[in-house]
């Protein structure tokens, strides 16, 4: 098959702005979500609204991680921060007779 020279110039620069994209098909209730939320956000397309929730949904996943990390650190250090509290109990009142 015999492309023209335009032809040509077409498809490689499709091929070019095109690499990367993509396309979503969305059902009807979450596409109407997508617009009720483009209205509410002043937001300029459907994509920023994708974009947001997205930077969103990925910094909630990061906070939970971190939590979660929290709660096992917390696990780890539990028995000997116990142990160092009573340790130190009989001292909390030390010197507060003078004051």
């Amino acid at each position: 098959m015999f492309y023209s020279e335009d032809v040509l110039l077409y498809e490689i620069s499709m091929k070019v702005n095109t690499f990367g994209k993509s396309s979503f098909t969305l059902p009807a209730k979450e596409h109407a979500q997508v617009r009720r939320l483009r209205r509410l956000l002043k937001a300029r397309s459907n994509t920023e609204v994708i974009r947001r929730s997205l930077k969103l949904l990925e910094e909630s996943v990061s906070r939970e991680e971190l939590r979660r990390q929290f709660r096992e650190a917390s696990v780890r250090v539990r028995s000997s921060t116990g142990a160092a509290v009573q340790e130190l109990d009989p001292l909390v009142g030390e010197g507060l007779e003078d004051a």
